[in-house]
């Protein structure tokens, strides 16, 4: 079996798939779920093993469904903030941040508990969004949430303009015929990122794998995120 349906098989039952950009971008390993199994639990692994911003993430069509948009623009459009949007890190991409939220049912929105739930609600909106009922997602997104709040959404672009962990999850997720609905986290070391040999040993802890950005786009061939 090769690596990458290796990477399907494990994702569409729920376990880990932890995926590296590129050296020549972030140079950073993520630890991805499907966002349709997150757990408590889950969210427990992702702290600890991983350690960095644990982040909801969706197409750019159900953004649009939503009206979610990217966190730059809204910036843009405010005098006094607006020359903090016009810069980049030094990968060069533009960011994917859309806005935070919290699940309206939540105690204080940062427990493991009450992202895992935060996460679930939004999956089920996805659901109807591909259900074809875009109005009644919408109107559960504006009803059943709560913004500012302690899970950010982050909203994919095109794999030809942005190769981050936001549109590679999103691949893994499309190569699997699931939803557009996934989880992230950056893995991260004392002061600085987790180098992907410490994280290959980690895969190999979690009876997982590790798997390149190039080896996602390489496998979607001609389809995008």
């Amino acid at each position: 079996m090769s690596k990458i349906r290796k990477a399907i098989e494990l994702f569409k039952a729920g376990r880990p798939i932890l995926i590296h950009d590129s050296a020549s971008r972030e140079d950073e390993v993520d630890i991805v779920f499907y966002a349709g199994y997150v757990t408590p639990e889950t969210i427990y692994l992702m702290r600890t093993l991983g350690g960095g911003l644990i982040c909801y993430v969706t197409s750019r069509k159900i953004a649009e469904v939503l009206g979610l948009p990217y966190m730059a623009d809204i910036l843009s459009n405010i005098p006094g903030l607006r020359n903090l949007a016009m810069k980049k890190l030094r990968y060069g991409d533009a960011p994917a941040f859309s806005i935070w939220v919290n699940y309206v049912g939540v105690r204080t929105g940062i427990s493991d508990s009450d992202r895992a739930l935060t996460i679930s609600k939004l999956h089920e909106v996805v659901k109807e969004v591909f259900k074809g009922n875009k109005e009644t997602a919408k109107e559960m997104f504006l009803k059943n949430f709560q913004a500012p709040g302690h899970v950010p959404i982050l909203v994919g672009r095109s794999l030809k303009v942005r190769k981050g962990h936001t549109e590679l999850s999103l691949a893994l997720a499309k190569l699997a015929k699931l939803l557009p609905s996934t989880v992230i986290v950056e893995m991260l070391d004392k002061g600085i990122s987790l180098c992907v040999s410490k994280a290959a040993k980690i895969a190999e802890s979690l009876r997982t794998v590790l798997i390149e950005g190039n080896e996602l786009i390489e496998a979607l061939g001609d389809l995008d995120v």
